[in-house]
C-alpha cells in the first residue's frame, strides 16, 4: 500500500487519472495512509475494479513478481491490453510486463518507486502525501531499517522523504503504537502457548487455528510480525508462522544468514518471496501442514546448522 499510494499521489500531481486496486483486504493499521479511502478492494468491489482495469491505458504492477500472487485479479491484468509497468524487488519475476524496474537488492518496492520518480526527473516534485506513503513502505519492509537489505542508499532515500514532509516519528507511531488490547493478548498467547522450538534444526514455529483467532477477536493484521519473535530467539535461523484463515493455511517464513526460505517456500508451500522472508500456503489442515513441515526439517538439517 505504501508503494501503490505513494505512486498514486505522485501521478495525480502530474494530472493523471489514477485508481489503486488491491487484490484483497489489508491490515487496518494502514488505513490512515493518505489516499487509503480512494483505493478499491477487488475482493469486495469487483465491478468497480474491473471497470477501472478495462479503461486503463497503463497498469503499474507493484510489489509482486507473479500474477498468481494477486489471485483472481491476475487474470484481469493478464487479459488487459494496457501498457504494463512492473516495479518490484522480489526475485524471479514473471515475463508479464512491457517495462520492468526490478532490483532484488533494493530494500523495498517503495525505494524503487522513489527511483522511478527520480528517473522521470521529478524528485523535487515529491509532496508530503507521496513522501509519507513511501516512507511507511520502506520502514515496514526493512523492519524499521534493521534487515540486511537496508543500505546506505536506503537511508539517503529516507532522508529525502523526510525532507519532503514525511513525519518519521509519527509514521512509526501510527503503525506500531496503535495496537488493540486483544492483539497484544494474542501475541502473548502465541509466545506462551503456541511457540515450538527445535534446537537440533535451529528452527522455531508458531501455529494458530481459526479457533485460536476467535478467542482474541482477531482482526486482519493482528498477526503481522509475530513470526519475527520466533526468529529473535538466540541461535534460531529459521522461523515459521502458520495461521488458518478462510479454509487455507497461510504460512510466513523468515530466516537469518544463508538459509533460503524463498526456495523452501517455492518447493513445498506454493509460495516464494525473498531469500530471508517469504510466504506460502497450504490446502491441507493446520495439523497436516505443521506435520508436513516438521517432516521436511531433517532434509535441511545440514543447511540449518552450517
Amino acid at each position: 500500500m505504501g508503494s501503490s499510494l505513494g505512486l498514486y499521489h505522485f501521478l495525480q500531481q502530474q494530472k493523471h487519472s489514477v485508481t489503486v486496486i488491491t487484490p484483497n483486504a489489508y491490515p487496518s493499521f494502514l488505513f490512515w495512509l493518505p489516499g487509503n479511502k480512494k483505493s478499491l478492494n477487488f475482493s469486495t468491489q469487483p465491478t468497480q475494479a474491473k471497470q477501472a482495469i478495462a479503461e486503463a491505458e497503463v497498469l503499474f504492477l507493484l510489489d509482486f513478481s507473479s500474477l498468481k500472487r494477486i489471485g483472481d485479479l491476475g487474470a484481469l491484468v493478464e487479459q488487459s491490453s494496457a501498457l504494463k509497468i512492473m516495479i518490484d524487488h522480489h526475485p524471479q519475476p514473471d515475463a508479464i510486463a512491457d517495462y520492468l524496474l526490478h532490483d532484488i537488492k533494493a530494500s523495498s518496492t517503495c525505494e524503487l518507486v522513489f527511483d522511478f520518480i527520480q528517473l522521470l526527473g521529478s524528485k523535487k516534485k515529491l509532496n508530503k502525501a507521496t513522501a509519507t506513503c513511501l516512507y511507511a513502505g520502506i520502514m515496514t519492509d526493512t523492519g524499521s531499517f534493521r534487515f540486511p537489505a537496508t543500505s546506505a542508499k536506503t537511508h539517503r532515500v529516507v532522508a529525502a522523504l523526510i525532507d519532503s514532509g514525511a513525519d518519521n516519528a509519527g509514521i512509526h507511531s501510527a503503525i506500531y503504537d496503535e495496537h488493540t488490547e486483544s492483539r497484544i493478548k494474542l501475541l502473548g498467547y502465541c509466545l506462551s502457548e503456541k511457540l515450538k522450538v527445535f534446537p537440533e534444526y535451529n528452527t522455531a514455529f508458531i501455529s494458530l487455528s481459526t479457533e485460536d483467532l476467535q478467542l482474541f477477536n482477531y482482526k486482519r493484521g493482528d498477526t503481522e510480525g509475530v513470526v519475527n519473535y520466533a526468529l529473535s530467539i538466540a541461535k534460531i535461523r529459521f522461523a515459521v508462522f502458520f495461521v488458518e484463515r478462510d479454509g487455507v493455511i497461510k504460512v510466513s517464513f523468515r530466516s537469518k544468514g544463508s538459509f533460503d526460505v524463498n526456495n523452501f517456500a517455492r518447493s513445498h508451500f506454493e509460495g516464494g518471496g525473498h531469500a530471508n522472508a517469504s510466504g506460502g500456503a497450504s490446502h491441507l489442515s493446520l495439523d497436516e501442514t505443521v506435520l508436513k513441515f516438521i517432516q521436511l526439517l531433517p532434509a535441511y538439517k545440514v543447511a540449518l546448522n552450517s
